[in-house]
């Protein structure tokens, strides 16, 4: 039978969340009913909802849900009802990239996650009075008291954490974490130099904070957010809004560069600082997104130390395997993200848009 559930809708591109009653389709075979307990609130979702990316409105985001499955699809396997489950990207799991253990690079990602606003085949997952609504957001559309969840986008989890301090592991804290342990790899003695100290850059500079690095530089605007970075690992931090950058990394480095940068402001300006900013042979991983279409200009001779340009989707990371290890971290107090997370009750969704859209908080969760 088909489910109404209570979602937060957005009707138009720049409108805001909206508490209305939707319609869950039917799940089919490889899909899941998930009751929400938790659900992260990611940049993300509102470049989606401010009209950015061409995702078909009106529609329900969310993907940074977490919660516990109620039914199942005749062929889902390894869940079942009573299974406490976080939510992440899906993927079609047949191509080259996912069976090589790199999903988030999976041949379909696009439509799937972002764009599309439905199955694979064409179908909704969502409606309202009988009208479609864009939905199957990142697989799971987890803005809404229930969710239909693509298979490919569970993960389960144990049961002896509360679902609200892990909802943001499925896209925010992946990212930052996958980039630095995927793919810049720090080795002892190495620099690593995160751009931004939002969600997805303080995720980094934990995840940095756990290898053999030797210099974490937090940069940001926000000198609140540069004490946390203190507090979470960062060795050094840099005011953007205070100091010339270059001048500062310069001098933290010895002249010498940084091993690795993580970009995640999504500014192409600080993007080509961060490049400027690598020491020979040095990396940076592009996490932050900025508007389709943006360029941005490289001295190609400064390129020719062996310097390295990476861009990441959800920090390249195999959910299965990745997320239930960050779990056991946040268990055990090696990864402290309830550092980063403010709480709001699902019905008070537009107070934490604004906070999050002002800076007050890094990484709202909202709870069902």
């Amino acid at each position: 039978m088909p489910i109404t559930t209570r979602a937060a809708v957005v009707e138009s591109g720049g409108a805001p969340f909206t508490l209305s009653d939707v319609v869950l389709d039917e799940p089919g075979p490889h899909e899941a009913v998930v009751r929400m307990v938790a659900a992260g609130l990611c940049h993300t979702d509102l470049g989606v909802a401010s009209g950015g990316l061409p995702f078909p409105l009106p529609g329900v985001l969310g993907h940074e849900g977490a919660g516990v499955v109620e039914a199942v699809g005749s062929a889902v396997t390894g869940v079942a009802p009573g299974d406490h489950v976080l939510l992440s990207f899906t993927s079609c799991g047949e191509c080259r990239n996912c069976h090589g253990g790199h999903p988030a690079y999976c041949a379909t990602w696009l439509p799937l996650n972002l764009i599309g606003g439905r199955r694979a085949d064409g179908s909704g997952t969502v409606s309202r009075d009988g009208e479609p609504l864009g939905g199957h957001f990142f697989g799971q559309s987890s803005f809404a008291e229930r969710a239909l969840v693509d298979r490919r986008s569970l993960v389960k989890v144990d049961r002896d954490l509360p679902l609200a301090s892990l909802a943001p592991l499925g896209c925010g804290v992946q990212t930052g974490v996958g980039a630095v342990w995927n793919v810049l790899r720090p080795v002892a003695g190495d620099t690593v130099v995160v751009l931004g100290a939002g969600a997805v850059g303080l995720s980094a500079v934990m995840a940095a904070a756990l290898t053999p690095a030797t210099t974490i530089i937090a940069v940001d605007r926000v000198a609140e957010r540069l004490r946390l970075a203190l507090e979470l690992g960062a060795t050094h931090t840099v005011d953007a809004g205070e100091e010339d950058l270059a001048t500062a990394l310069a001098d933290i480095t010895g002249g010498q560069g940084a091993d690795g940068v993580v970009e995640t402001t999504g500014n192409a300006g600080v993007l080509r600082q961060g490049v400027d900013a690598l020491a020979a042979r040095g990396t940076l991983v592009v996490v932050g997104a900025p508007p389709f279409g943006t360029e941005v200009a490289l001295d190609v001779n400064g390129m020719l130390g062996g310097k390295r340009i990476v861009g990441l989707t959800l920090g390249d990371s195999e959910t299965q395997a990745f997320i239930p290890a960050l779990v056991r971290l946040v268990r055990d107090g090696r990864l402290p993200l309830h550092r980063l997370i403010s709480t709001y009750a699902f019905a008070d969704i537009e107070q934490a848009v604004q906070d999050m859209k002002a800076g007050k908080a890094i990484k709202p969760v909202l709870t069902f």
